[in-house]
């Protein structure tokens, strides 16, 4: 009838450290994104950006 003796503390911390993981993978499913794929998304953004800006007609003080 021996049982195996088991530390509460350590059972607690692993099971803290094992949700923080599966946490941790979720996050990293959900907003992990390489960082070529962080570049192109930029440079798209900046692309645009830049097109947006030159059909800008710009009002001077002049005009009035």
């Amino acid at each position: 009838m021996s049982a195996e003796i088991v530390n509460l503390r350590q059972f607690k911390k692993k099971q803290v450290r094992s949700e923080k993981e599966k946490q941790a993978e979720q996050n990293r499913i959900s907003f992990g994104r390489t960082k070529a794929e962080k570049q192109l998304t930029k440079a798209l953004n900046d692309k645009a950006e830049q097109s947006h800006a030159q059909g800008r007609i710009d009002k001077s003080d002049d005009d009035k």
